[in-house]
């Protein structure tokens, strides 16, 4: 689903130090954060909403990225978001995401996640449900609160633009809004609540960013994989997750897609978690003529599984032929689709032996692959 965003990013920050959403963290500005999350999941365009004198600051601290425009925020959250309405283009009913750049921890899971859930709604927000015992009180305690049904609301929130523009048309002007549901729900909208993320926090005080410092602490890997399998007798071959028109086919107990055999152990081998007969034993009849990307998309979820992300991968295959070039863009997007990658953080190449060896002779064909990953230290 495409989608647009509005990132709000028009605070004094005055509680963290100030200016907190051009501090660095993790080496570049928090804003940066949020940016790349909700262009890498595939937004369109991005309204990043800034004070009067934050342009050259989000140029400087966005710089290189594209498909957004900075406007000019107001006094409260409520004139910033009308703001950044007025500067989306496209249809009136695209969905739309309202995110603080002040949560920089966004992931692509929560933005699917909230995206999935709009259909049949007005909004769909990111919460966690409150598991602390509440209490109400100043110097002293004065009610323990029932803290079921209760949730802690984040961002993104989600809503189609026409129906969050009719929402702040009824807001009573200078009325403060702490967060855009509850606009919606004042114009009597349904908002849906979907599974937010602990990391998602809000950075309001300046030990936040400490913590932040330590969520986003990473320990990066390297892994390489290989495989080889024989020629016999078929008119096609799986490559990289390709069918390929050829007038010979690779053998194995699946589809014998070396191209993922390959990059499937490079990830594995990057977590120190075995290789894909371990998770998949040649000997199951399970898994006889079983397609390969569901053996690269299980290292892929062990992987996040563990806090864990890839970075990029980089695959050779081997071969007098098929000659590959052709393939190289479909097997790239075909990758990058599966392991929900940026295409360029996928490389095919190809190269052959110069006739030597069982490869050089068509024998077989083999694939080398390289994984990055990175992983909580």
């Amino acid at each position: 689903m495409t989608f647009a965003a509005i990132v709000v990013a028009a605070g004094s920050g005055s509680r963290a130090g100030g200016d907190k959403q051009w501090r660095p963290l993790g080496g570049k500005p928090v804003v940066r954060w949020s940016l790349e999350a909700l262009l890498h999941a595939g937004a369109e365009q991005v309204v990043v909403v800034v004070a009067a004198d934050g342009f050259a600051r989000a140029a400087e601290a966005l710089a290189g990225l594209s498909n957004w425009r900075a406007v000019a925020g107001g006094a409260e959250r409520a004139d910033s978001v009308r703001a950044g309405l007025e500067a989306l283009t496209g249809a009136p009913d695209r969905p739309v995401l309202v995110h603080d750049a002040a949560r920089p921890l966004l992931s692509a899971e929560v933005i699917r996640r909230l995206l999935e859930s709009l259909p049949g709604a007005d909004g769909a927000i990111a919460a966690l449900p409150v598991s602390d015992t509440l209490k109400r009180g100043s110097d002293r305690i004065e009610a323990t609160v029932d803290r079921g049904g209760l949730w802690r609301a984040q961002t993104p929130q989600a809503f189609r633009a026409d129906r969050l523009r009719a929402a702040y048309a009824a807001w009573p002007e200078g009325a403060a809004a702490t967060d855009d549901a509850a606009v919606v729900e004042h114009d009597g909208g349904t908002v849906r609540l979907v599974q937010g993320d602990p990391r998602l926090m809000k950075l309001t005080y300046p030990e936040d960013f400490a913590m932040a410092e330590a969520l986003i602490a990473r320990q990066t890997r390297v892994g390489q994989g290989f495989d080889a399998h024989r020629w016999g007798p078929g008119d096609s071959v799986w490559l990289c997750g390709v069918e390929i028109a050829h007038d010979q086919t690779l053998i194995g107990h699946s589809d014998a897609d070396a191209g993922l055999h390959a990059l499937t152990d490079a990830v594995l081998g990057a977590m120190g978690d075995g290789d894909i007969g371990d998770h998949f034993p040649p000997t199951d009849p399970k898994w006889k003529g079983a397609a390969s990307d569901q053996f690269l998309i299980h290292a892929v979820e062990r992987l996040a599984a563990r806090g864990g992300r890839l970075v990029n991968v980089d695959v050779t295959l081997i071969c007098e032929r098929p000659k590959v070039k052709q393939h190289r863009q479909a097997m790239r997007e075909r990758l990058s689709a599966i392991l929900n990658l940026p295409l360029d953080a996928v490389s095919v190449k190809a190269t052959t032996m110069e006739k030597m060896g069982f490869t050089g002779r068509e024998e077989g064909l083999a694939a080398s692959a390289i994984a990055t990953i990175e992983l909580p230290a």
